[in-house]
């Protein structure tokens, strides 16, 4: 696995958009949350572009992303925010200067599909808060900076009552539920050998969820994992007769034949606590009844 340099002060960040549409009004506090760590800032071209949902076209997008990814004076590249979209640009993307000056990849929800394309090059990236997220936490934005600059990063967490207990050693990769589910049987599916997954999701039908990970249980992937970090699983819906368990519920109903710790409730996501993680590295998980642990190796 290839881990792109840290930034540091002095370094310059470019903020593009994959997917959904954003204007350059709405940047002020991502821009300034930068400048505090000592950052430079510049706005892709795609930022303020609109074709109906998406900042611009397929092809518009793609150019400014190449763009940030070969210029040797950008450092990072924060995705502006998820929506739907970046699917439709990931093949017209050359990751071959990449590959060779690699450089951190931040975002998350639909940013996913840019993780799993980048972990099957071998390259990690970091799963966190994106510009636009106004609502982020103290601590979720404190765990980018430390994501970005190399620093430590490990988490205690409170025992959950679904949690599986257990400890594991492996690669974390993962995303969105919903976008990995997408991504199955393409170039950029998510690699589920000896991995620690993580998964989270928003604003699903409850039958979804287990839809989605019964698939993920027939393509083979869950009885090759090493474990499971489940994140926030936000806003999601019932139909009228209801389904009869909680996303949850269907997670820990669908992984309960497997023999694997499974961290539940990780404060990460589609919520305003969204901690940041990093795909592709190591990791080690501890589950016990007094607590979790996700220990980043280093």
């Amino acid at each position: 696995m290839i881990f792109p340099p840290n930034v540091k002060k002095g370094d310059t960040v470019a903020i593009v958009a994959t997917a959904r549409k954003n204007i350059e009004d709405n940047l002020q506090p991502a821009i300034t949350l930068l400048q505090s760590w000592g950052l430079e800032v510049k706005l892709g071209k795609t930022i303020g572009l609109e074709k109906n949902q998406l900042a611009g076209t397929d092809q518009e997008r793609a150019e400014d992303f190449q763009a940030m990814m070969d210029n040797p004076n950008i450092k990072a590249i924060w995705c502006v925010r998820g929506g739907y979209g970046t699917v439709r640009m990931i093949d017209l993307l050359d990751f071959s200067k990449f590959k060779q000056n690699p450089k951190w990849i931040v975002g998350f929800s639909d940013v996913t599909v840019l993780h799993s394309h980048l972990n099957n090059l071998g390259i990690a990236s970091i799963h966190g808060i994106m510009p636009v997220n106004g609502t982020a936490t103290a601590e979720a934005k404190e765990t980018l900076r430390k994501a970005l600059f190399g620093e430590k990063l490990s988490y205690t967490l409170p025992c959950e009552n679904l949690n599986r207990y257990g400890s594991a050693q492996g690669e974390l990769v993962g995303g969105n539920l919903s976008i990995l589910f997408s991504l199955l049987g393409s170039p950029s599916a998510v690699n589920c050998d000896a991995k620690i997954l993580f998964i989270e999701d928003l604003d699903e039908y409850l039958y979804h969820i287990d839809r989605m990970m019964m698939n993920l249980k027939r393509n083979g992937c869950l009885e090759r994992l090493k474990g499971i970090i489940v994140g926030g699983m936000t806003k999601m819906h019932d139909n009228e007769v209801p389904w009869g368990k909680n996303a949850l519920e269907i997670i820990d109903d669908v992984t309960k034949i497997y023999n694997i710790p499974i961290i539940y409730n990780f404060p990460a996501g589609h919520i305003a606590d969204n901690r940041a993680l990093i795909f592709g590295k190591q990791v080690s998980i501890e589950v016990n009844d007094l607590e979790s642990k996700v220990i980043f190796d280093y």
